[in-house]
């Protein structure tokens, strides 16, 4: 008998989990999988980045203050090495493993500006392991790495052959509609599981154990938010003037994706005083999502704005 709000899981499940960073494999799915290969399912784990931009640990543990380029990719081996770890406490065997091996924090730079190569990389692994179920990050979770990856899933998706998977969204940071989603129940020995696979990940327990724990401890909160995108190109963001010379506006759709400086960008004011897109990249067979950001890096790497998901364009707009 499935759970509430789940799919049935048997030995045709092919569940493709899409992880930003090694861990997030673990908090948000590992129940999921332990789930689907119980049953016999395949299950394949599309890792983005291998998390190598993470310099506190690494600054403890190696006991070193400057990280150059050779120090930040020995980090990225050992959190793959890790990942490999966990997934085996999961019962998964190396080969279940496909890293893009993309810098860390670096999903949006490759969303943005190399809209068609990033596609088309990640249709690929799509279309070779045919998935009936994918798992990937909310378009609200506020680490701009999986608010990306769930912009790059679903235009990957959108050009994806019939019948296509069936998609479940997952949260780590921030809260969303995923919130009021069915939860999925693990038992006694799947629960333990995933707190050994957790503690795989030695690199991010040694600072932040406390937090991992609290977040692996949460139920597995998976499903498509209850949201329609924002209606006719409408922006949810009201920024205020004085920051609005500091502000950057993107959109991303089939066709590719434009950046602005917000006295630059494409904007009216609509009589409820929202702003509106007049044009942007896309059509209406296809999502198309916008961000606002700062136009400079700060210390806070989390999204103040992050993404949403624009309505398609009316006909003769």
């Amino acid at each position: 008998m499935p759970e509430p709000g789940f799919p049935a899981f048997s030995a045709q499940t092919r569940l493709l989990v899409v992880a930003p960073h090694p861990d997030d494999e673990t908090i948000a799915t590992g129940l999921l999988v332990q789930r689907v290969r119980a049953c016999g399912g395949a299950v394949r784990i599309l890792l983005l980045t291998d998390g190598d931009n993470n310099p506190w640990p690494q600054r403890w543990l190696e006991r070193r203050l400057w990280i150059g380029p050779a120090a930040r990719r020995r980090w990225g081996e050992r959190r793959h090495a890790e990942i490999l770890r966990a997934l085996a406490c999961l019962g998964l065997p190396p080969q279940a493993l496909h890293a893009l091996g993309w810098p860390d924090l670096g999903v949006t730079e490759a969303l943005l500006y190399r809209t068609a190569d990033a596609v088309a990389c990640v249709a690929d692994v799509v279309a070779a392991f045919r998935p009936d179920l994918v798992a990937m990050p909310s378009l609200d979770d506020r680490h701009p790495d999986h608010g990306s990856a769930h912009v790059l899933l679903r235009l990957s998706l959108a050009g994806h052959a019939m019948p296509p998977p069936r998609c479940l969204v997952y949260q780590v940071h921030g809260k969303s509609p995923c919130d009021a989603m069915p939860a999925l129940s693990g038992s006694v020995g799947e629960v333990a599981k995933k707190r050994e696979a957790l503690e795989a990940h030695r690199s991010q327990m040694v600072l932040s154990g406390r937090r991992m724990r609290r977040l692996a401890a949460r139920p597995e909160r998976l499903g498509w938010p209850a949201t329609a995108p924002w209606p006719a190109a409408a922006l949810p963001w009201r920024p205020p003037a004085w920051l609005r010379p500091w502000l950057r506006l993107s959109v991303v759709g089939a066709q590719g994706a434009q950046t602005w400086a917000w006295r630059d960008a494409p904007l009216r004011r609509d009589q409820a005083g929202r702003f509106q897109l007049c044009c942007a990249p896309g059509s209406a067979a296809a999502p198309r999502f916008a961000r606002l950001a700062l136009g400079f890096s700060t210390f806070w790497i989390f999204d103040r704005w992050g993404w949403c998901e624009l309505s398609p364009p009316s006909a003769g707009r």
